[in-house]
């Protein structure tokens, strides 16, 4: 698999592993590659790590060690359930029943893991889940009876009880009431309250779909008690079936208005879903409207609400509202919520089976800027041009093409509609831009140093083509790669202004769909380092960060050798 493999002595290898010497990108290569009896001892209490392509080396691995892999390829799936979850279809124990559980009414992708899971294993992994299923209320609770009624759909009822049987005959009762019934049907031990301040003639009226109709009070107060009855992680399926029968503009402003009486009676904190509930009922809007108060709750003492606010933001799910999260997550002064923002990016990331950075990449606002990048300020009767520089610092130009030093104000003679609306919008661009462009400058950089690589597809959608991010992009190299990482066939290239990609010598390159791309660092262009510089002068192309004129350190004699390297990187 790695040809510098052969110049290794296995036995100094394993030593170098005991003492926890053993860098974490060649574990991998021992346990794949080094005498079975040397390292088969070494998989107890092993915790892969997480280099490039675990989903694909850990499946070696599992091949090749089988039962004695198991809880190795726990822990990586964990991790990483997306991307090396499949390792866990082969093996069935309680403890992948219970995580696969998890799975299936937690995540998306992994969440299709899990459905394989039990259709492989079907009854086989029911005993398993019956402890769970009758046990303490709560999220595994949940989950074993929703792996249970996925299991029962699929092999029959009966089937599923037979199997819970080994638990005794009251168990399979339990199971059979449990796989039988109705959902709406399953309400809590105790139907909440819901308080006077929550009166539904106070509120708007929830129309439905079609707008031309209304629920009469009687059955909004029905609504209240769905929403008083669900939690973010256990919603009342009721409530779903609110959303499909009414208007969504309609049931957001209801949400909005409940959230906003419950304030205005001092926010008691046994009333706590009528904050929740906006994570049910709310939409874009509602993003917009609650984000600056989540912002500045803390500082008045409502940390708890803040972090709340933010399980809202990630349950109404949407581009804006994840974008907004990832925005508290990156840009808010109080340090514990903020912390507490990338925590709960990464759940939803890990939700959309992507890592953080992958998200990220798909937060990034457009602006409303047109598929070249600029976006054009009407005024009337003249018109100007906003484009971006190196730094993703806005400028404007007028209709011919000349930079202003500024955007003017408004004219006697310009639209008195138009003008005024426009030089606003500018102002608002400048201000949102300047927030977003520290953190795309910071991610490319962090991106070179660490090689981060992106698919054919992922460079071309979220980065070539994003109308905010290409300004960026066409002022770095890239590399593509493909085929094997050590055989790997490399081309640099940079992309111009019209889109397409150029090596060098300003031919034409052609990526592959199958290609990785990343930004190059000054190590990897090696003889063509010099070419490239002259290159980006002759066309008068700034860089948004040292990359091309990055310092290289050679390493001494002898350094690197083991690692196959003959320069360092910052």
């Amino acid at each position: 698999m790695w040809r510098w493999v052969k110049r290794l002595e296995w036995p100094v290898q394993v030593e170098r592993f005991k003492g926890g010497e053993l860098p974490s990108h060649q574990q991998p290569v021992l346990f794949i590659e080094a005498p079975e009896d040397l390292v088969r001892p070494l998989l107890a209490g092993w915790e892969p790590p997480d280099p490039w392509y675990v989903g694909e080396w850990m499946r070696v691995v599992v091949a090749r060690f089988e039962l004695d892999a198991l809880d190795p390829a726990v822990f990586a799936a964990r991790r990483d359930p997306a991307g090396v979850g499949g390792v866990l279809l082969p093996f069935l124990s309680d403890e992948v029943a219970l995580l696969m559980a998890d799975w299936l009414v937690r995540l998306k992708q992994a969440g299709r893991t899990a459905q394989t899971w039990f259709r492989r294993h079907g009854t086989a992994a029911v005993p398993a889940l019956v402890p769970p299923a009758l046990g303490k209320a709560g999220a595994q609770r949940r989950a074993a009876e929703a792996a249970l009624r996925f299991v029962a759909d699929r092999h029959g009822a009966e089937a599923v009880v037979a199997a819970a049987r080994v638990h005794g005959d009251r168990a399979a009762d339990a199971v059979e009431a449990l796989v039988t019934a109705d959902p709406l049907d399953v309400l809590p031990a105790k139907i909440p309250q819901v308080g006077d301040w929550a009166d539904v003639r106070l509120l708007p009226q929830i129309l439905l779909r079609g707008r031309e109709r209304a629920l009469p009070d009687a059955a909004a107060r029905h609504v209240l008690t769905m929403l008083a009855m669900s939690r973010p992680a256990e919603v009342y399926p009721g409530v779903r079936t609110v959303r499909d029968a009414c208007d969504g503009e309609s049931l957001a402003e209801f949400g909005w208005r409940l959230f906003r009486q419950w304030e205005a009676h001092g926010a008691p904190s046994k009333d706590g879903w009528a904050l929740a509930q906006l994570g049910q009922t709310g939409d874009d809007e509602t993003v917009r409207r609650l984000t600056p108060v989540i912002r500045a709750w803390p500082g008045d003492g409502g940390h708890a609400k803040a972090v709340t606010g933010l399980d809202v933001l990630a349950a109404i799910g949407t581009d804006v509202a994840l974008a907004h999260l990832h925005g508290i997550a990156q840009r808010v002064k109080f340090k514990a919520l903020r912390s507490r923002a990338q925590e709960k990016i990464e759940e939803v990331a890990a939700g959309l089976e992507l890592t953080a950075e992958q998200l990220a990449d798909r937060l990034v606002p457009d602006f409303g800027l047109d598929a070249d990048g600029t976006l054009t300020l009407d005024y009337g009767p003249r018109r100007f041009v906003v484009g971006f520089d190196e730094r993703l610092k806005p400028f404007v130009a007028d209709e011919g093409g000349a930079r202003r030093k500024a955007l003017p104000k408004a004219g006697a003679k310009d639209d008195p509609e138009l003008a005024p609306a426009a030089y606003k919008a500018f102002s608002a661009l400048k201000k949102d831009v300047r927030t977003v462009a520290a953190d795309q400058l910071r991610r490319l950089e962090a991106a070179m140093v660490a090689r981060r690589r992106w698919s054919a597809r992922e460079f071309r959608e979220l980065l070539a083509g994003h109308p905010l991010v290409r300004h960026l992009v066409r002022r770095l190299v890239w590399l593509a790669s493909e085929g094997e990482e050590e055989d790997a066939r490399t081309t640099a290239f940079r992309v111009a202004e019209d889109g397409t990609f150029a090596d060098v010598d300003d031919e034409a390159v052609t990526i592959a769909d199958t290609a990785r791309v990343r930004v190059a660092h000054p190590v990897d262009l090696d003889g063509s380092l010099a070419a490239w510089s002259e290159v980006f002068a002759d066309y008068e192309i700034l860089q948004p960060f040292p990359q091309l004129g990055r310092p290289v350190h050679a390493l001494a004699d002898g350094e690197g050798r083991a690692a196959g390297s003959n320069a360092s990187r910052d």
